[in-house]
């Protein structure tokens, strides 16, 4: 049947999952949009339409499409016949409003029939048909020219090709943009980072594109957005600090410090800074040093919401120098927390080298050997489940 949408109208097993986070260097680390893209569907499907409604049987169950445009054409031309309707296996009623509509059908091939199976409405005059036809032209190109062709689509009026520029953002790697946005538009970008209407999921993506781009009167856009309190708790500010950043390293770097060292601060702000510098540890060293990123982790240590994560992260890292510290959580309030004290064991497990790791798992081993076997199983998994070079 074909379904029509309208727009504008296990304990190991939770462990691994928590120690095993999504390769950072396989999507966009700023992009809240994921899901399959209309690319990626008319790239499944063996034909795509576009075009109105005629008026529909409904004793029949069909409804007539008057082809305006083909999309997608089918390896057997012949299908189409003579290319200007085809019949929908459902009904649906037209009315003044439907007037107004065109539909994207997506078909497949069914014993030498047309079998549509999905549609998209939308408004009479939206750029989507257009969109997709654009896309699928730069379909098979380097992944720097198609997202520079979906960047203008970001701020379409059509929710839809807007949306959906953004899934390609989402789909794509930090280093397929990294040097196209360098070309953008900077102005264009601030300007959308200071319009009241552009969704906050989108800033941490423009944030860290004006970031690339952006002069210091961009950087002046950045800062003021991590100055807002309001700003602060929503969506997308690991991507703003890291936008700034890239513009105003030293001063960047250090407002990432002073937001997470204050325990005071909501826990997504200071969280929101741990995750940028896993940004910048996993995609720009160049913006701060090993010892920089270390002692910004570190300092989240005694701040028992996040120790948990800045332990794994050290470890991930193997900064064994932090040693110390890290053991020295065992005196502290923060060890009454199962989940840091885990986090703690995994850390000493992997920090063969050190005497006093090495003394403490096996401290741990006599007082609760369920633990320590638990912890090394999913140290074993999580290494099994790392991608080669990782």
């Amino acid at each position: 049947m074909l379904m029509l949408r309208h727009t504008g109208l296990g304990l190991l097993l939770v462990g691994l999952a928590l120690l095993v986070s999504a390769d950072r260097s396989a999507a966009c680390p700023f992009c809240n949009m994921d899901g399959k893209t209309l690319t990626g569907e008319v790239h499944d499907a063996s034909m795509v339409l576009y075009g109105s409604l005629g008026k529909g049987n409904e004793a029949a169950e069909t409804t007539p499409l008057n082809i305006e445009m083909v999309i997608k054409k089918p390896e057997n031309p012949k299908l189409l016949g003579d290319g200007k309707v085809i019949t929908l296996n459902r009904y649906l009623p037209t009315d003044e409003k439907t007037k107004n509509y065109r539909y994207l059908v997506f078909c497949e091939e069914f014993k030498g029939r047309i079998d549509p199976y999905y549609g998209v409405a939308v408004p009479e005059g939206s750029p989507l048909a257009k969109y997709l036809q654009g896309a699928l032209k730069v379909a098979s190109a380097k992944q720097p020219e198609r997202l520079r062709f979906f960047f203008d689509y970001l701020d379409s009026a059509d929710v839809e090709a807007s949306n959906d520029a953004l899934k390609e953002f989402g789909k794509a790697d930090y280093a397929d943009y990294k040097d196209m946005a360098k070309t953008l538009p900077a102005d264009k970008i601030a300007g959308w980072l200071k319009d009241k209407n552009t969704p906050a999921f989108r800033y941490g993506l423009y944030a860290s594109l004006l970031g690339h781009c952006g002069k210091e009167e961009h950087a002046a856009v950045l800062r003021e957005m991590l100055e807002d309190k309001e700003k602060q708790l929503g969506a997308g500010v690991d991507g703003i600090m890291a936008g700034y950043t890239m513009l105003k390293p030293k001063d960047g770097f250090a407002l990432i410090r002073r937001l997470m060292a204050d325990p005071k601060n909501h826990f997504m702000l200071r969280y929101n800074g741990l995750k940028a510098v896993r940004f910048i540890h996993d995609f720009r060293p160049d913006l701060a040093t090993d010892k920089e990123q270390t002692e910004a982790v570190t300092m989240l240590l005694e701040q028992k919401d996040l120790a948990d994560m800045a332990i794994e992260d050290l470890r991930k890292w193997h900064r064994w120098e932090t040693a110390d510290k890290v053991l020295g959580l065992r005196n502290k309030d923060v060890y009454e927390v199962p989940i840091i004290r885990r986090a703690i064991l995994r850390y000493a497990i992997e920090c063969k080298d050190n005497k006093e790791c090495a003394a403490h798992v096996e401290t741990m081993r006599k007082k609760d050997p369920d633990m320590v076997r638990d912890a090394e199983e999913l140290l074993q998994l999580q290494r099994e489940s790392t991608p080669v070079g990782k």
